[in-house]
């Protein structure tokens, strides 16, 4: 094979069958909006330990799905080899949350969108989506459950702390109560006024208080 084989091959003429200003466009887009992805979930993240590395795979997973998809688009057969090359990959990495979940997906769909041309969508889709989980991640914030676990000495106890407990949370709920020779153990969902805990100290110091217990609760587990 000569140089003029190869200058003259199929392969180099594919590789030029590509516009240069509408890659760095897609890409300029698709880094912006994995940015917007990045932000939106740093403002709703609600977790105890926050991942910098699963944030900043937002913004890369976006621009390498609009790569891939740039290239799909553009030659048949390729989209063809690609098919058969991601279907071996496999994402192994823990997901802690369902909310990640989201993110993954919404990175995701941006590359896709945005690779396939309709940036306007992507832009457009974004908003709608970052609007939606700021709107809900706020109004969640503001109500957030505990678990209250108390140790009274007797029956006089138990009511003084429930009578404390009546003026001190917004709302409140026994959901058991456990009676032995030692006392009586009560376990309440409530929800705090104001985001305030100090109630607790006031109970402590009730007469018969013996111990109190609060913890945060999210639905599914303790933490």
């Amino acid at each position: 094979m000569t140089f003029n084989d190869i200058f003259q091959s199929s392969f180099l003429e594919s590789v030029t069958e590509f516009s240069l200003l509408d890659t760095l466009i897609g890409m300029v887009f698709a880094l912006v909006i994995g940015l917007f992805i990045f932000l939106i979930y740093k403002k709703t993240f609600s977790g105890v330990m926050y991942s910098t590395g699963f944030a900043l795979a937002l913004p890369g997973l976006a621009l390498v799905t609009t790569l891939v998809i740039m290239a799909v688009t553009s030659n048949v057969v390729l989209s063809l080899g690609m098919v058969g090359a991601l279907s071996i990959v496999r994402f192994r990495a823990a997901i802690k949350e369902p909310m990640e979940i989201v993110y993954l997906f919404w990175a995701l769909a941006v590359g896709i969108v945005i690779g396939a041309g309709m940036i306007p969508l992507a832009v457009i889709g974004s908003v709608i989506i970052g609007a939606v989980l700021l709107l809900f991640a706020n109004r969640k914030s503001r109500d957030n459950p505990y678990i209250l676990v108390l140790r009274c000495r007797d029956e006089a106890a138990e009511q003084t702390a429930l009578g404390l407990l009546r003026g001190s949370v917004g709302d409140f709920a026994v959901k058991s109560k456990t009676v032995d020779p030692a006392g009586i153990e009560l376990t309440a969902e409530l929800r705090v006024k104001e985001d305030t805990t100090s109630f607790v100290n006031r109970l402590v110091e009730a007469d018969g208080v013996e111990n109190a217990v609060l913890v945060s609760y999210n639905g599914e587990y303790l933490s």
